[in-house]
């Protein structure tokens, strides 16, 4: 069940001044999470940090192009838009496919 739909089926049962504020209390959050999501910097994979980053940025709904560039646990290789991460990856003697900054793993060396 989605979200939506589920927000739709209880919205009817509640009185309109709670319905209003919880509708401006749910947007407020996801616009906070957002905001700290924009400011704070991924914390490493082994941080105590790492499951309060993981619910600010579900909160905050950062999924697909909306998320961080580094994520906690994988490294990538951050090339100019006008580059080739392919030519990039062979300079450094790196498997393209793990050199996506979404690839979820560390780099691998082509041998």
């Amino acid at each position: 069940m989605d979200w939506t739909s589920l927000f739709q089926t209880i919205l009817p049962y509640l009185p309109a001044r709670y319905a209003g504020d919880i509708v401006s209390i749910v947007t407020f959050l996801v616009a906070a999470a957002a905001l700290a999501l924009r400011f704070w910097k991924p914390p490493a994979s082994t941080s105590k940090l790492l499951p309060l980053f993981q619910i600010v940025s579900a909160v905050a709904q950062a999924k697909g192009w909306n998320t961080s560039a580094y994520q906690p646990g994988s490294k990538a290789i951050m090339v100019p838009v006008g580059s080739s991460r392919a030519n990039d990856s062979a300079k450094l003697g790196l498997d393209v496919a793990s050199t996506h900054p979404k690839a979820g793993e560390v780099p691998r060396r082509t041998d």
